[in-house]
């Protein structure tokens, strides 16, 4: 398909730079596709119009009235890690600032990362990190590294001089957390960070951006779910940066996805399944969360075991085999999330929901509003 189709106009003051307070305040747009084909209206789609609308504007507690006992919420338990580093370059006598945001790692060692401005840097470079990058004497807060190799796409390999949990406790007292660029641009990362762009579930360190949708969960609203008959299941993916950028290419078939590893327990597939065969509905709480499950599912629906590496790419026409329900945030323009909500509830139905998330003042992507979506019959 041509990537043209899944542009649209975001003004950027619909941005979300910070998210919403308390987490289960931000609003909710609940978008029915079906609801609209049974009445075969090509009227605008208004919450409070006199038709069956497609659009409804709820908050994300209304979530709660709006699953059914039986249903079972499906969350991406990944742990974003602290994966923008602030680092000098040394070659020789020259020294050079350097920007980094790790994106996958390679080995104990080892990291791919995304290097501002990799022009500075070549093979065989020293990257200094902390508080030796700031010309301080103390070494239990300094990490240091070499450039392997450079890569396409701004990206480089680096080989830390530590492995394993010990490289691992350098990046989270060095590093910040690495929020998407259309933030990261607008300010700076902050203390509060590290706990808002966290889910409260979060468990497995891996991830170099959040399962967005999952922010806006709290240990309330998981008690009311509970009390309404709402399962909770964990898988984990362990998002890549490259999941939210655009696709430069003009048509979807020459865009290639990033491998990001996930894993489903046994135990998760044998829930999910029985509660699909008892009636319930598998209700997937971020694209990471349903790009798993699809990962994962045969033909008929049934959800196996999985650990591994998926690059699961979803566009309109894709036969969607175990969700049923999609909650997930507004996503940019021309982006793989885009398309996947578009294959999900239809390509007009969702320019039609995105136009009026933009008109009614939804904020948008990372820190912003969720939405809602039934899977178009």
């Amino acid at each position: 398909m041509r990537t043209d189709l899944f542009d649209f106009e975001l003004p950027e003051d619909r941005i979300a730079l910070t998210p919403a307070e308390p987490r289960d305040a931000a609003r909710l747009l609940v978008v029915d596709p079906n609801a609209r084909a049974e009445r075969g209206s090509a009227a605008p789609l208004v919450h409070g119009s006199a038709m069956t609308p497609a659009l409804a504007d709820k908050t994300v507690r209304d979530v709660v009235g709006l699953l059914r006992p039986g249903d079972a919420l499906v969350l991406n338990d990944t742990r974003v890690i602290a994966a923008a580093l602030e680092g000098v370059r040394v070659r020789g006598e020259l020294r050079s600032r350097v920007a980094f945001n790790l994106l996958k790692r390679v080995d104990q060692s080892r990291w791919r990362a995304l290097a501002r401005p990799a022009k500075r840097l070549q093979a065989g470079d020293r990257v200094r990190f902390g508080s030796e990058a700031e010309g301080m004497a103390c070494l239990l807060s300094a990490l240091d590294a070499t450039v392997t190799e450079r890569l396409d796409a701004g990206e480089v390999e680096l080989a830390f001089d530590l492995a394993g949990p010990d490289l691992d406790q350098a990046i989270a007292a060095i590093g910040e957390m690495p929020l998407p660029p259309y933030i990261a641009g607008r300010r700076a990362p902050d203390a509060k960070d590290r706990t808002r762009y966290q889910t409260v579930y979060a468990a497995h360190d891996g991830a170099v951006a959040a399962p967005t949708a999952g922010l806006h969960f709290t240990p309330e609203l998981f008690a009311a779910l509970e009390a309404r008959g709402v399962s909770r299941h964990f898988v984990t993916l362990h998002v890549g940066a490259g999941t939210f950028l655009p696709v430069k290419a003009d048509d979807t078939s020459e865009h290639k996805m990033h491998a990001e590893w996930g894993e489903i327990s046994e135990e998760t597939t044998r829930a999910l399944n029985a509660a699909r065969a008892a009636g319930g509905r598998i209700v997937a709480v971020g694209t990471t969360s349903l790009r798993i499950l699809e990962s994962a599912a045969t033909a008929d629906g049934t959800v196996q075991p999985f650990a591994g590496e998926t690059s699961i790419f979803i566009t309109p026409g894709y036969r969607f085999r175990a969700v049923d329900v999609l909650m997930t945030n507004f996503h940019l323009p021309r982006s793989t999330l885009f398309m996947l909500v578009s294959a999900f509830a239809g390509l007009q139905t969702m320019k039609d929901a995105y136009a009026h998330a933009v008109a009614s003042g939804y904020r948008f992507y990372s820190y912003g509003d969720a939405s809602l979506l039934f899977k178009s019959q």
